[in-house]
């Protein structure tokens, strides 16, 4: 058997091919897979990183502003076409898997016109452009939230859930998770990560307010992002109760020790807060196509299974919402409660029985 699993751009669609990618191996190790990503993208480095081969195409995204990636954006669309027919014919494979990004487009619709089967795997609460597009032609749709007919064909969904990394439901002791990151295990712990690429406002929005969860004994573990370590490292004096990072390389040691989390809102991110039953503060990213992520998180927000800070506030906000929220032993166990009925454990499981059905 032979699988294309097609995006990327970001962790947020890395992450759950990969343990997609990961579940159909689980099954039968004899399963060929082959990646398809955007050149130049994260995942030219994620894949190859987890054991799977990788194909980049030259494709980018459209800016909704004027500008003058826009004109190469159809000569790179083109090219993508091109390249996307050729790996296809190449591979010949008996599915196609889209997870979003930038590449999946390409491949799903020239899978699509070849009569082979495809699945979209929809992470978000409100589909982009691309996907509404493809559903009409694809043979399943695997979806993360209810009420998804709005945008696609009923009778192709599956609620399935969101796939997440498997490392993160590592079993792993608060001391040791502390030790690790050589912080005190009884005192409160605030994690912040703006993703896999870290977060402008966030971060300032972090460092404008960070001295008052220290000055209320709270201690801090920082992922900013490989852009914006070295500013934020220059910006913050040596201090035993602040972790820096540019990247977490153990988030399973970080959730572990984390009382509440501040996050972007990306359907990937919020699946794994549901499933490790994490206290968060979310911040919609604003350049997302169509406001996805604040999307998502209204979701929660809905259920009292979550806060949201508006990117637009985060430095008059943030910190002050986190210190309510860290102190608050009953407002913490209620986003817990509640942000737990949105876990999906087995998600990619369910995902990998829908493409079998196809072969």
């Amino acid at each position: 058997m032979r699988v294309i699993i097609s995006g990327g751009g970001t962790g947020g669609h890395i992450f759950p091919a990969v343990s997609i990618a990961n579940a159909l191996i689980q099954r039968d190790k004899n399963i060929d897979i082959l990646f398809v990503g955007a050149e130049g993208k994260m995942e030219m480095e994620k894949v190859p990183a987890a054991g799977y081969k990788i194909v980049g195409l030259p494709v980018a995204g459209f800016q909704r502003r004027l500008t003058f990636k826009n004109i190469t954006f159809f000569f790179k669309l083109a090219s993508s076409m091109l390249k996307a027919r050729k790996v296809v014919k190449d591979f010949n494979p008996d599915v196609v898997v889209g997870v979003g990004g930038y590449a999946s487009g390409p491949v799903l619709r020239v899978a699509s016109n070849r009569n082979i089967p495809c699945v979209i795997q929809e992470q978000n609460s409100y589909p982009g452009v691309t996907n509404k597009i493809l559903s009409k032609k694809v043979s399943r749709i695997c979806v993360a939230y209810p009420d998804m007919e709005r945008f696609f064909p009923k009778d192709k969904i599956i609620l399935t859930g969101n796939p997440v990394r498997q490392n993160l439901l590592k079993k792993i002791e608060k001391r040791d998770a502390a030790k690790y990151f050589d912080l005190d295990p009884d005192k409160r712990v605030v994690f912040v990560t703006g993703g896999s690429l870290g977060a402008r406002s966030v971060n300032e929005g972090v460092l404008a307010g960070y001295q008052k969860l220290l000055d209320q004994n709270i201690q801090l573990i920082w992922q900013t992002g490989k852009f914006y370590y070295e500013d934020i490292k220059k910006a913050v004096p040596e201090n035993k109760n602040v972790k820096i990072m540019a990247f977490v390389d153990k988030m399973e040691a970080a959730f572990a020790l984390a009382d509440v989390v501040v996050s972007r809102a990306g359907a990937s991110s919020i699946s794994e807060m549901a499933l490790l039953q994490k206290a968060v503060v979310f911040v919609p990213s604003p350049n997302v196509s169509e406001d996805h992520q604040t999307k998502n998180a209204i979701a929660l927000v809905k259920e009292s299974a979550a806060i949201l800070v508006k990117d637009s506030e985060v430095r008059e906000r943030l910190i002050g919402e986190v210190l309510e929220l860290v102190q608050d032993d009953d407002r913490m166990s209620t986003c817990q409660m509640n942000i737990v009925k949105f876990a999906k454990p087995d998600a990619a499981n369910e995902i990998v029985d829908e493409i079998l059905k196809l072969v």
